[in-house]
């Protein structure tokens, strides 16, 4: 598949590049600063942009079949730039035709288990308080997504480890799995790459951890 990855600097994007490229895919990375993309291998397009502007980015999606998203906050000061940059890949995709879109979310911005214990409940409720500008924004980055006219899929993990991808996890449609407390940045990116042609997660969100 042609593949175009946004955010792809960052613990995810990088990951998603690295297991896209080694499944076959073409990739273009579309990255701010190229010196920071440490991924490189036959199949990959670096494309330079600006990511205020969504004509900026129409060429980088454009044919392609697919478009995966690891763009984010990476603190609380960065809360708002969920929304912004997923609205500029939105506008792309939409003058551009492309449908498929797959973003990274967060776990506390989709619903408790229905399982969830007293612990994971304060500890979800503890975590969403002390990030709240940072989860109100990824709420908002979803709500641009369900406006949108793409086959979008948002992906909810708990939090992140850097550990390498093991392919073994679990993913809930619409909700959390249970205990979900851990996720490696590497089985995030292997699961959204698995989710690409799965219609049961089309515009769902969809919980993900071990």
């Amino acid at each position: 598949m042609k593949l175009t990855v946004f955010g792809a600097t960052g613990g995810i994007g990088q990951e998603i590049v690295h297991q896209a490229l080694a499944s076959g895919h073409a990739v273009t990375a579309v990255v701010r600063d190229p010196g920071r993309l440490s991924v490189g291998g036959a199949g990959l397009e670096v494309f330079r942009a600006d990511l205020t502007d969504p004509e900026a980015v129409r060429a980088a999606v454009t044919g392609r079949d697919a478009v995966l998203s690891g763009l984010g906050a990476r603190s609380r000061k960065d809360a708002g730039v969920a929304t912004r940059l997923t609205r500029t890949v939105l506008g792309a995709m939409e003058a551009e035709g492309v449908r498929r879109l797959l973003v990274v979310s967060a776990g506390p911005v989709g619903p408790d288990p229905e399982s969830a214990g007293l612990l994971d409940r304060t500890a979800r409720g503890l975590i969403s308080a002390l990030l709240k500008d940072v989860y109100a924004d990824l709420r908002e980055m979803e709500a641009e997504l369900a406006r949108s006219t793409t086959d979008w899929t948002s992906v909810r993990p708990p939090r992140l480890q850097n550990k390498p991808v093991t392919g073994s996890y679990r993913t809930t449609v619409g909700g959390f799995p249970a205990k979900g407390r851990f996720i490696a940045r590497a089985d995030v990116a292997h699961a959204m790459l698995a989710m690409i042609d799965d219609p049961g997660t089309v515009k769902q969100g969809v919980g993900v951890a071990y």
